[in-house]
């Protein structure tokens, strides 16, 4: 029920913007702790945005309508997040890929990495991928749009 509700959400948006997107696919991201609703358009430049934006804003957008919605029609609580030709699905992956390698200079270097400034979605992916990994911690600092990953080297102690 909830899930219909969300795909039918981003439907009716896409269509108020007149974009033609066709068919909205869900699919279970994350081992079923994410819903993914991914939206395959040829014009994804409208939907994504600059860095992104728009689509983090249709993200946001989305997710308040449901929980405008989740008291009212009795719905689960959904973790779910809105991807356009799987821009942010490619973005994470990308993420991880770059946090790895400061994990690697991290360790190498016995010291911590400092990564360039993200937004608060993009500093949760990090936290979450090294959040079994024994030997490095992490932690954000820095203010407002300086607020940055720092990925620490931990000694592991026998």
């Amino acid at each position: 029920m909830e899930i219909a509700f969300v795909k039918k959400t981003i439907e009716d948006i896409l269509n108020l913007l007149a974009i033609d997107a066709g068919d909205v696919c869900v699919k279970e991201i994350n081992d079923g702790a994410i819903t993914k609703f991914s939206i395959k358009t040829d014009e994804p430049h409208l939907l994504v945005g600059e860095d992104g934006k728009i689509l983090l804003a249709l993200n946001h957008v989305v997710k308040r309508i449901f929980e405008g919605q989740r008291a009212k029609q009795n719905f689960s609580p959904v973790n779910f997040m809105v991807d356009v030709n799987d821009y942010q699905e490619k973005r994470i992956d990308d993420l991880k890929t770059k946090a790895t390698m400061m994990a690697e200079r991290a360790r190498f270097f016995k010291s911590s990495v400092e990564l360039i400034p993200m937004n608060p979605y993009e500093r949760m992916i990090i936290h979450s991928f090294f959040t079994n990994t024994p030997d490095i911690e992490t932690e954000s600092t820095g203010v407002g749009r300086d607020r940055r990953v720092v990925i620490k080297y931990v000694e592991k102690t026998i």
